[in-house]
C-alpha cells in the first residue's frame, strides 16, 4: 500500500469531482458526443483501491469508469479529449466516455462483460507467473448478469489473483437495490469459495485499509477475493435521469467523501489543493477543446498509447 497524506488523497478525489462536474456542466453546451456515466460521490473507492495498486497490476473498470481511470493515473487532458472525440484522446477520440484503454487500463459500457475480461487476464498473469494482479470494479447492478457467476466460478476453481471491487450504489440506474437484488451481495462471493467482507462507508483511508489488506493475500497466493464497497452516487446515472428522492441524496451528502477528508486538512492547504485542482481542470478542457476532431477515416491513430 501507499501510504498517502491526507492531502493527496483529498487532491486525488477532488481532481476526480471536479472533473465530472465540469462533464456534466458542459454536455448541454454540445461539447461531448454520446453519454456518460460520472463518478460523483464514489471519488473515496477509486482513490482508496488503488492505493494498493503496483507498477503492471491490471485495471478492469466499467461504464462509470473517469473517476477510474483518473486515481489509475491518465492524463485529465487525454480523457477529456477522448469524450469530446478529439484525435488525442486516449483511444484517438473513438471510445468515448465508456470504451477506453491505456497502458493496463481497460474499461467498456457492456455490463457485466468486464468481469470475464478481468478473470482471463488474471488467468494469463498467473500462467505467465507475474506475480501482478487484477482489480475489477463492478457495480450492483452487474450482479443481475449471468456471466459474473460464470466468471467467479472459473477464477475460484483456477485461483486466479484478481481482486473484485462491487461498488453498491444502492441503484442499478434507476431501480433501489432492495427491488433488483436478494439475499446477500457477500454471499454471491462466499457461494463459489471467494471470501468477501462488506464496508459501509465514504472515508477514503478505511478504503485504503480494506484494500490493502485483501490485495496483499491475492499477492500472496490466496486466489480471488472481494470487496463490497456500500457507497451512493450524487449525479444522475448518466446525463439527467434521475427519478431519486431530492431527501434521500441530501441525506447522503452528508457523508460526502470530498468533505470527510476536507475536515483533516488546514484551511491554507485546502485552498492550495482547491486552487490547483481547478487550474488543472480548466486547462484540460481548454486544450481538449482546442485539438482536432478525430478523423473516422484514419486508421493510423494511436489507440490507447496516448501518455
Amino acid at each position: 500500500m501507499i501510504q498517502l497524506k491526507h492531502q493527496e488523497l483529498y487532491r486525488q478525489m477532488l481532481r476526480i469531482r471536479r472533473f465530472e462536474e465540469t462533464v456534466l456542466d458542459s454536455f448541454p453546451r454540445g461539447l461531448f458526443y454520446g453519454t456518460t456515466h460520472t463518478y460523483i460521490g464514489q471519488e473515496a473507492n477509486a482513490v482508496g483501491v488503488l492505493t494498493s495498486m503496483q507498477e503492471g497490476d491490471i485495471v478492469v473498470s466499467n461504464h462509470r469508469c473517469h473517476g477510474h481511470f483518473l486515481a489509475y493515473g491518465g492524463s485529465m487532458h487525454a480523457l477529456a479529449a477522448e469524450l469530446m472525440g478529439r484525435s488525442t484522446g486516449i483511444c484517438g477520440g473513438r471510445g468515448g466516455s465508456q470504451h477506453i484503454q491505456w497502458k493496463d487500463f481497460y474499461a467498456n459500457g457492456i455490463l457485466g462483460g468486464t468481469v470475464p475480461l478481468a478473470v482471463g487476464m488474471a488467468l494469463g498473469e498467473r500462467s505467465s507467473d507475474t506475480g501482478k494482479i487484477v482489480f475489477s470494479f463492478l457495480g450492483d447492478g452487474t450482479l443481475g448478469e449471468g456471466v459474473v457467476y460464470e466468471s467467479l466460478n472459473m477464477a475460484s476453481l483456477w485461483n486466479l489473483p484478481v481482486l473484485f471491487l462491487v461498488e453498491n450504489n444502492r441503484y442499478a440506474q434507476s431501480t433501489p437495490v432492495h427491488l433488483h437484488l436478494a439475499g446477500e451481495i457477500t454471499a454471491r462471493f462466499e457461494a463459489f469459495g471467494i471470501p468477501a467482507e462488506e464496508i459501509d462507508t465514504a472515508d477514503v483511508s478505511l478504503i485504503a485499509a480494506s484494500a490493502d489488506r485483501e490485495a496483499k493475500l491475492v499477492r500472496e497466493g490466496s486466489g480471488p477475493r472481494g470487496i463490497v464497497i456500500d457507497t451512493y452516487r450524487f449525479a444522475p446515472h448518466s446525463k439527467g435521469d434521475d427519478t431519486r428522492d431530492p431527501e434521500e441524496i441530501a441525506n447522503f451528502r452528508k457523508n460526502d467523501p470530498i468533505l470527510l477528508q476536507a475536515n483533516t486538512i488546514e484551511q491554507e492547504e485546502l485552498k492550495s489543493i482547491e486552487s490547483d485542482v481547478d487550474e488543472e481542470v480548466a486547462e484540460a478542457f481548454q486544450r481538449a477543446q482546442a485539438d482536432p476532431v478525430a478523423d473516422p477515416n484514419d486508421l493510423t491513430a494511436s489507440i490507447g498509447t496516448i501518455r
